[in-house]
């Protein structure tokens, strides 16, 4: 315990403040509160400004809308709070730090979404503007339904004629069903069956098959003349 005193008495005391330095201290802290007392006046004051200004664009009859100049965070904060208790329409426009301000509207004269998007683009809103965004707007729209129609069109296509109409009368009805038949969609092999790409008859049978007609052929032509030599 002797130990720990002597070791306690041999470390370094806190420096005391004396008392310049507690007038000082005060003196600092009187001028903080001064200057927030102040600011808050102005403050004060800057909001009763706006008040008056906005009321005075209530009560006239020919003002649609009122724009503020430029201003910083707090000051728009004031006035985006007043604009509501009077019940009127605020947005901000313009670069923060740079240009940034508010304008109010009332509320029977409230902004389409085009008025608001050109000053926010840091554009003039004019009757001229309106006018041509909305030519755009239709034009657009013109487009589209055209688009959509045309679609439609290409979906709801019907032919004018079918493969078994189209020949049946040069290889018969009977025939023009059976080609139909066998050129409907096929999963593996597309629109053809693969067995109707090639001839699955042999050389020697195709050409027998055709010595066949052949003599099928000058068969009904000599009936043909031996008929008309005895009508003679």
């Amino acid at each position: 315990m002797d130990l720990l005193g002597s070791i306690l008495k041999s470390m370094d005391k806190p420096p005391s403040v004396n008392e310049k330095q507690k007038a000082l201290m005060k003196k600092q802290q009187e001028e903080y509160q001064k200057r927030q007392r102040a600011e808050a006046e102005k403050l004060k004051v800057f909001r009763q400004k706006i008040e008056e200004e906005i009321n005075k664009f209530l009560q006239d009859d020919n003002m649609k809308k009122h724009k503020f100049s430029a201003m910083d965070q707090i000051h728009r904060s004031i006035v985006h709070d007043v604009a509501e208790v009077a019940n009127v329409l605020a947005y901000s426009f313009g670069e923060e730090g740079v240009d940034r301000y508010i304008m109010i509207f009332k509320r029977e004269h409230a902004p389409s979404e085009d008025h608001l998007n050109t000053l926010r683009k840091g554009e003039e809103w004019s009757e001229e503007v309106a006018k041509r965004l909305k030519k755009e707007r239709e034009n657009k729209a013109k487009e589209e339904a055209e688009y959509a129609k045309s679609r439609k069109r290409k979906e709801n296509f019907v032919p004018n004629s079918y493969y078994k109409d189209k020949y049946q009368h040069l290889i018969g009805k009977e025939a023009a069903l059976e080609a139909a038949r066998k050129t409907e969609a096929n999963s593996s092999y597309g629109c053809v069956p693969s067995e109707n790409k090639k001839d699955q008859r042999s050389i020697e049978q195709t050409l027998a098959d055709i010595r066949a007609k052949k003599r099928k052929l000058e068969t009904n032509n000599e009936t043909s003349s031996c008929s008309d030599n005895s009508t003679k």
